[in-house]
């Protein structure tokens, strides 16, 4: 599955590989289970939500 990201001050939506996304989480939220909230957001972007992560927002990718 393709995430897409977008921080509160970017006007783009880019393309991030899952190891990126984990990294983002785990500088947004810090200390907390980073792999279990990126299963959630994985799960969650599925079906079209928009999750944001601290200054991040999540998304799915365009095929």
């Amino acid at each position: 599955m393709k995430i897409e990201t977008r921080y509160y001050y970017e006007k783009v939506w880019r393309q991030t590989s899952e190891a990126e996304v984990l990294k983002i989480i785990t500088e947004e939220i810090g200390d907390a289970d980073s792999q279990g909230t990126l299963t959630y957001i994985k799960e969650a972007v599925k079906s079209g939500k928009s999750i944001t992560v601290g200054d991040c927002k999540l998304r799915k990718g365009e095929n």
